[in-house]
């Protein structure tokens, strides 16, 4: 595809200049500054990156280059002829042959995530001949746009730890705020998009968060970048690719993806809040769960039937933190700070049939406190789940177990 022709001498004369990197040219009518002279070098920083997570061999880019726009005023562009009337209306950013164009943003953060956003587009173009269907093509540019940039280094495909990291950002905010309204997607609904949902912002939110849970998630990891290689495919025939690749694991990411958009925020920690799933069977006599303090939801093993009363018995003491020093904990949490209004650490179950499908909403859910114990009663069948009560975001600076005795009650 030809290039968009420039002219220098005019752009110039509109205020418009040139910045120049290896892999983008770029023209602007923004101020000189730090923030913005550094634009070509995140570009090529990033390069290389994309080119690891799509597995291209690095040579094949040596001369791979692409002309950018940053706009603050965007009649001037259009009067340069750079910004042609071929293209649609477009609030934010667009990708579209050897070009990108970025309208001015707020924070300098978000202008480099829609640089790089639709440079994530412009270099699937290229180097992988599509971009796949809509959600796929949206969730890896956020994906791959989403990124930490400091000392002149870039990270790409970052969980931003805070709000304050990723300034006009919102993705997780989208997502909280649809799961708060009842309006949450299910992993199905945001494979479904169309070409013209984009228009809106709020569907860039769940697409980044699919694409996150999937590429965070060890169990999915695998299938899910190796879907790179049919990006040329139809969406139902790709979407199925994918359901067949990951096999059993299908149902279990629907479930994680509930999880996800439930308890999504800053700093989340897809890998150590992965459910682990183990096989289960009847209680016979009693039986022990290990429960660790730095995961999300773990199978206890056993098989609980509906209607019957158990008697759970835990101990043990482990960590919840480390600053300003560890802070030590017993089953039935700490009351100096609470989360989803429970103690801190208390221990929590639930039960879901690991023998059927999950239809619906995922019982891990719903999770009951059990603290130091009890008799309990489960109104449901299946394998007993335990973990303990604490963000997501908040697992990697805990240490620990606590034991759980599982027992008939007399």
């Amino acid at each position: 595809m030809p290039r968009l022709p420039v002219d220098e001498q005019k752009a110039a004369r509109l205020g418009i200049r040139k910045l120049s990197g290896k892999h983008l040219t770029l023209y602007t009518d923004l101020p000189a500054g730090a923030e913005i002279e550094s634009l070509p070098r995140v570009f090529d920083l990033a390069a290389p990156q994309w080119c690891e997570y799509f597995e291209i061999d690095p040579a094949k880019i040596d001369g791979w280059r692409i002309t950018g726009f940053v706009m603050g005023d965007k009649e001037k562009f259009r009067e340069a002829g750079l910004l042609p009337d071929y293209l649609p209306e477009f609030r934010h950013g667009f990708a579209y042959g050897m070009e990108v164009w970025v309208n001015e943003q707020p924070s300098d953060y978000y202008r480099r995530h829609l640089l790089l956003h639709e440079g994530t587009h412009a270099f699937m173009q290229h180097q992988l001949g599509a971009v796949g269907p809509p959600w796929y093509a949206e969730g890896m540019a956020e994906l791959l746009a989403t990124h930490r940039w400091r000392d002149g280094k870039l990270t790409l495909s970052t969980m931003p730890r805070d709000k304050k990291e990723t300034p006009d950002w919102g993705r997780i905010k989208i997502i909280r705020d649809g799961f708060a309204a009842k309006r949450a997607l299910t992993l199905e609904k945001v494979m479904a998009y169309g070409p013209q949902a984009h228009l809106e912002t709020e569907p860039y939110g769940w697409c980044w968060g699919v694409a996150a849970m999937l590429d965070g998630t060890p169990s999915y990891r695998p299938a899910f970048r190796d879907m790179r290689k049919h990006v040329k495919l139809g969406g139902d025939v790709f979407n199925r690719r994918l359901r067949e690749a990951l096999g059993e694991q299908w149902e279990r990411a629907i479930e994680q993806w509930q999880l996800f958009a439930a308890e999504a925020e800053y700093g989340y920690d897809l890998a150590r809040a992965e459910v682990t799933r183990a096989p289960s069977a009847p209680l016979t006599g009693a039986a022990t769960s290990t429960v660790k303090a730095d995961r999300g939801w773990q199978s206890s093993g056993v098989r609980v039937e509906a209607g019957r009363t158990y008697r759970l018995t835990a101990s043990g003491r482990f960590q919840v933190g480390d600053q300003p020093k560890p802070w030590w904990c017993e089953p039935n949490g700490v009351t100096i700070e609470y989360y989803a209004d429970r103690p801190l650490g208390m221990l929590l179950c639930a039960v879901r049939d690991d023998e059927q499908l999950l239809t619906g909403k995922s019982p891990l859910l719903d999770g009951r406190s059990v603290g130091l114990g009890g008799d309990v009663v489960f109104p449901t069948s299946g394998t007993l789940y335990f973990r303990i009560n604490e963000s997501p975001a908040a697992l990697s600076d805990n240490q620990g177990e606590l034991s759980v005795r599982i027992e008939a009650a007399p």
